[in-house]
């Protein structure tokens, strides 16, 4: 049943959004700085090619001081707006009992925006 959900979630929009992700995250390599938050959204370009049996875990170090301020700094750059806009598709997708399984996808793919630095996917 994964294998259909994730089938049908590639269809219907998520191979354009891991697409973007990756685009985006190749943008944020160019520079020496970008490098962390370009890893972190192939990190979600990742989830978004294939969400359904994955499961987002913290690290070991994911309480970290390190990870913490990147998580901040990721928030105010850019990270609330990816958040939100996921929010809004779940929220969207909702409405309908067919559409509820995609919107729990969506609601990963937020909580792993507004937070990404010491997450993993497994």
């Amino acid at each position: 049943m994964k294998t259909v959900g994730n089938i049908i979630w590639l269809l219907c929009g998520g191979c354009v959004t891991a697409i973007e992700y990756i685009i985006a995250s190749l943008f944020l390599m160019v520079t020496i700085i970008g490098i962390p938050f370009g890893l972190q959204t192939l990190k979600m370009g990742r989830l978004a090619l294939w969400p359904f049996g994955s499961k987002v875990t913290d690290t070991g170090n994911a309480g970290g001081c390190l990870n913490l301020m990147m998580n901040v700094l990721w928030i105010l750059v850019g990270g609330i707006w990816i958040c939100l806009t996921h929010l809004g598709f779940g929220l969207l997708l909702c409405l309908t009992i067919v559409g509820i399984p995609f919107a729990r996808q969506h609601f990963k793919l937020a909580a792993l925006a507004l937070t990404p630095f010491g997450k993993s996917i497994e």
